[in-house]
């Protein structure tokens, strides 16, 4: 009994199968790439429409404003906290080199609580109210200095 033969024959048969077998591999790595680039544009495509979803629902809305110091000017750095009022959940925000604060995907029906503090100094509690319609609301918060928040106490 012979184990193993080496013919011609079959050297022909194996070299068939080989490139049988590595012409269906590349086209299935050729069909695994397209369909990778395939779904990466489409999830591309769907990014914008995310970005528009909130433009366009009205459950949804943005808070913007500035901080501003007892002078009237801009401060940059100064938290500003945002309080739901239903969930109690805060959101902070450090404002911008123009003292610009924003929050986005705010929900309409909820109203919420809005402070800014700054190097001891602090805003009055402003309150943005579910009656309030606007899509993007404006509420600009001014410190208070040390010597009138301790007159308020």
């Amino acid at each position: 009994m012979q184990l193993c033969c080496w013919s011609p024959s079959l050297k022909k048969r194996g070299d068939r199968f080989m490139q049988r077998h590595m012409q269906r591999s590349s086209r299935a790595g050729f069909s695994r790439t397209m369909l990778t680039v395939v779904l990466a544009v489409a999830c591309a495509q769907l990014l914008p429409a995310q970005k528009n979803k909130d433009k366009d629902d009205p459950t949804v809305r943005t808070l913007q404003g500035q901080v501003n110091d007892p002078d009237d000017k801009p401060v940059a750095g100064a938290v500003v906290q945002l309080k739901d009022t239903k969930t109690l959940q805060v959101r902070s925000f450090i404002t911008q080199a123009n003292g610009d604060y924003r929050f986005s995907g705010l929900r309409a029906d909820t109203d919420y609580e809005i402070k800014a503090d700054y190097n001891g100094m602090s805003s009055d509690n402003k309150r943005l109210s579910n009656f309030d319609t606007r899509k993007i609301a404006t509420v600009n918060l001014k410190l208070n200095k040390k010597s009138d928040q301790d007159k308020s106490k």
